[in-house]
């Protein structure tokens, strides 16, 4: 597993991250809040395990077990009650090209983040911890 520089790591559901991957959540009402972070937020919480959960043994990859569900509660919490499955893939999918996670082959509803691109994307040159992953 990897090792922050510059602070310890902190396992959280059995798999440790970046500290900014786990930032305070934003308010519920929020519509500020990026469909990555909001995965994100729902991978740490126990209470949503049997709708999305990470992979054992797998760095960064998760499975959404109820795409229905994950739906559901994306477009609650963007205040969006028409949303359904296919939108938020195509969503995801945006991602790809980004580089900031990908559809794992050969796994339905099976996805990877790709942290690193992450951190470059979204943290300001002077917040940047380096994140060095072990193998």
């Amino acid at each position: 597993m990897g090792q922050p520089l510059g602070s310890e790591e902190v396992p959280r559901g059995g798999v440790a991250f970046p500290d900014w991957a786990y930032k305070a959540e934003s308010s519920p009402g929020s519509r500020q809040i990026q469909l990555w972070h909001f995965i994100l937020e729902l991978l740490q919480k126990e209470e949503f395990r049997h709708v999305i959960a990470w992979q054992q043994g797998e760095y960064g990859e998760f499975v959404i077990k109820d795409p229905d569900e994950v739906a559901r509660l994306w477009g609650r919490r963007k205040c969006k009650p028409q949303m359904n499955y296919d939108k938020l893939s195509r969503a995801l999918r945006y991602y790809y090209n980004k580089r900031i996670l990908h559809k794992t082959k050969g796994k339905r509803f099976t996805y990877k983040f790709n942290f690193s691109k992450l951190i470059i994307v979204n943290c300001p040159l002077w917040g940047v911890r380096l994140w060095i992953r072990e193998k």
